[in-house]
């Protein structure tokens, strides 16, 4: 068996052409570990703030791009039980995604959904670990509660209207076109707002502000989103795409009693991750194996292309997720 398998890593900080092919040793399983055999890899805003040299690997992770993947178990490690060499999951990685075989603990995979193929159950992990954990652990989301998401055309955002719209809760989701804005109706959402067009804040006072705010985008939405939020509401903040230092007036805060929190997923224990896992496999698996949810596709690349799949991310004309095909299937 070769020793040596194909990746793609990130020769210095910079912008996709930094993405380069290579050959690294493959990985072995340590305890609690499984390797997996990759068939395709997500890609995600965060893989391009790491190649971008803004979001460092957390001590022990691989310094490969690639933070989810599908495909077949190739060799577990001791301490594992619950799965088998050959079976079929997808699993939120540490890093290394990006690559032919990548390890990962076991307890962060997921089988691969009844019915649904090794290319969108690729999409799943990042965005799904994600948005549970933020939106329904973290921010609490209710049936009824009107729930605003920003980016609701990307990846996290589509993730987000379908699980909001089957737990009864009312969706308004912001988006940069009217083509993004249907595609956002589409899967849900009861109000969709092109920001180029229209306030956002105006919209929801219209609608007795939000009860909770997803947001990625930060800078100054930050203080527009306190002014959008209903009394007692949650802001719960994912990413700043538009920096994340801004004065605040903490006025608001106190005297309408809102809540603002906010976490990445990457730095967080393995425990953690293993907790939101097992939350999904019985919360959210079965919705996906029944059709009732499921990932939005945007586009796919090969491997040795991820330079132009980043660039097509970064470009944010996509909707939904984009992919790498490894080895298909």
């Amino acid at each position: 068996m070769a020793q040596n398998m194909r990746a793609v890593e990130i020769s210095a900080p910079g912008g996709p052409d930094v993405l380069r092919v290579t050959e690294r040793p493959r990985p072995v399983p340590g305890h609690g570990q499984v390797v997996i055999k990759v068939a395709w890899a997500g890609v995600n805003r965060p893989d391009a703030l790491q190649r971008a040299g803004l979001y460092n690997p957390p001590p022990g992770a691989s310094d490969l791009p690639g933070l989810e993947a599908s495909g077949t178990i190739e060799a577990i490690g001791s301490g594992v039980s619950g799965w088998a060499v050959g079976d079929q999951v997808c699993a939120l990685l540490p890093g290394g995604g990006y690559a032919e075989y990548v390890a990962t603990p076991a307890a962060h995979c997921l089988p691969v959904p009844d019915g649904m193929g090794l290319k969108e159950a690729a999409c799943l992990p990042e965005t799904y670990f994600t948005v549970w954990s933020n939106v329904f652990t973290r921010g609490g989301l209710k049936g009824g509660e009107r729930f605003l998401i920003h980016g609701g055309s990307s990846g996290i955002g589509t993730t987000a209207i379908q699980l909001a719209n089957h737990f009864g809760a009312r969706v308004f989701v912001t988006a940069g076109s009217d083509e993004k804005c249907q595609a956002c109706r589409d899967l849900g959402a009861e109000v969709a707002i092109n920001y180029r067009d229209a306030d956002f804040v105006e919209v929801m006072k219209e609608q007795g502000g939000a009860d909770l705010i997803l947001d990625m985008v930060g800078g100054p939405y930050i203080q527009r989103n306190l002014s959008a939020l209903a009394d007692d509401g949650r802001l719960v903040q994912i990413a700043f795409l538009q920096g994340p230092t801004v004065e605040l007036n903490m006025v608001q805060i106190m005297t309408r009693r809102l809540t603002v929190t906010g976490s990445t997923l990457r730095p967080q224990s393995d425990l953690a991750k293993a907790r939101i896992a097992q939350d999904l496999r019985e919360a959210v698996w079965p919705l996906l194996a029944a059709g009732r949810i499921g990932p939005v596709m945007d586009s796919e690349f090969p491997l040795d292309q991820a330079a132009a799949a980043h660039t097509r991310m970064e470009g944010s004309g996509h909707i939904g997720k984009i992919v790498l095909e490894v080895a298909g299937g």
